[in-house]
């Protein structure tokens, strides 16, 4: 795997911000920072010829263009360097439909007669990102993108089109792995970053192919970190995402999301938009999530989450006071409780009680969970993440509860194994 950065960008950065910051600064003081350009002859030092007005705007002009150019010239070296290890990932999917049913935008010549006794297969096209995680042809992408796939095709930068086979793929983590057969010698793998040291503000860049338009670059910033959001193809939520404001279209989905470094912090996964298109809020799954489960995926081995079995939201203030719990209490509320699910054997308590105040419905009476195996749990995403990231099935976590009554309690809970949303249903369905 590539370790080496080639860019230096961050001495760059530094300077372009001093820089505006100064010009700022000379703004608003009446240009006190441009004030020895426009100096006139009686304000000249003895001995030295004054300065006209071509030469004070030729120097700052010329500081700004260099500004542009270092960072025109760094964003293109960035892309210049990813992209041998970016792919553009097209798949054909079967769809069932009824023989009655057609699509005018379908794939295929609407207007072939088929006979009554054969059934109409269509076929869906849908198009991608990935990008190579290993030498030995491992290409990490959404799952979303290769679910129920029967064709997938990668293309590379250089205009290479080969087939793939799909490995392992994740709903929960929204991310799959699929693997091409080519040479250790023509693939490029990326160099991972480190999502949990992502801050609001850095630079992001993403690489995709927005509504087909393959291999697009497009730059941002993180405008947040430690989103909670919902898969898409499971029950279950995904925490820690990265938020971005660089724009990711339909197309994006399993592309990098970069670091002014050139490393992955993020897989392009999500977009929230009323429209479809990008409104300038992007979700990416954490590299950090994609080196835990990856692995397992890689494998061909379904990757097993810890499993505590309930349903709930982060403690409000208003709950809280409905409750009577005592003032400052933060914590996860538990609504629901599966049955036969570890938190059911031991014993946690769900919502039993519901209070409408001004139109707006309280759910009450449920246990508060205010820690994990000593770590404080102030939400419900900080219980969620660290179920995640620290434990495995069959571990016993140990939760600090502030019970209904206010009764403050210890309760070990044996972890399971997260069950499939199929699973969940037929569970629902036989209660």
């Amino acid at each position: 795997m590539n370790t080496k950065s080639p860019f230096s960008f961050k001495l760059l950065m530094i300077t372009f911000t001093a820089v505006l910051l100064l010009a700022m600064v000379g703004s608003f003081t009446g240009g006190v920072v441009l004030s020895a350009y426009f100096s006139s002859d009686a304000q000249a030092a003895p001995g030295l010829p004054a300065v006209g007005l071509p030469q004070t705007e030729a120097k700052p002009a010329a500081q700004e263009a260099d500004i542009l150019a270092a960072y025109e010239n760094a964003l293109s070296d960035i892309y210049a360097a990813t992209l041998p290890s970016v792919v553009s990932i097209r798949v054909t999917q079967r769809v069932d439909r009824p023989s009655g049913l057609l699509n005018p935008f379908e794939f295929g010549n609407p207007d072939t007669p088929q006979s009554e006794e054969q059934p109409r297969e269509f076929f869906d096209r849908g198009l991608g990102t990935g990008f190579v995680w290993d030498a030995d042809g491992h290409i990490v992408t959404n799952h979303h993108v290769v679910a129920d796939a029967t064709d997938i095709e990668v293309i590379f930068a250089n205009g290479e089109t080969v087939k793939a086979e799909l490995l392992g793929s994740d709903p929960n983590a929204d991310l799959a792995v699929i693997k091409v057969d080519l040479p250790a010698s023509e693939l490029q793998p990326v160099t991972l970053g480190d999502s949990d040291a992502v801050k609001v503000g850095q630079l992001t860049i993403a690489i995709g192919s927005p509504f087909g338009q393959e291999f697009t670059m497009t730059s941002g910033i993180v405008s947040a970190v430690g989103r909670t959001i919902r898969s898409g193809n499971a029950l279950f939520s995904i925490p820690e995402a990265i938020q971005t404001d660089a724009s990711i279209n339909p197309g994006n989905s399993g592309g990098p999301l970069l670091d002014r470094d050139g490393a992955v912090i993020g897989i392009n996964s999500q977009i929230l938009s009323r429209t479809g298109s990008n409104s300038g809020i992007g979700f990416a799954v954490p590299i950090n999530t994609a080196k835990q489960v990856v692995p397992t995926l890689m494998k061909g081995e379904n990757y097993e989450y810890a499993w505590l079995g309930i349903s709930g939201g982060t403690l409000t203030s208003e709950v809280a006071e409905f409750m009577k719990l005592p003032e400052g209490t933060q914590g996860a509320l538990v609504i629901a409780v599966t049955q036969d699910g570890p938190a059911d054997e031991a014993g946690l308590v769900g919502s039993d009680k519901t209070l409408t105040v001004a139109g707006q419905e309280y759910q009450l009476g449920g246990d508060v969970i205010t820690a994990i195996n000593g770590q404080p749990v102030k939400t419900m995403d900080d219980l969620i993440s660290y179920l995640i990231r620290e434990t495995r099935p069959g571990d016993t976590a140990e939760l600090q509860v502030i019970r209904p009554n206010g009764q403050q309690k210890t309760i070990s809970v044996t972890l399971g194994v997260r069950p499939s949303a199929e699973d969940l249903v037929e569970s629902a369905r036989e209660e």
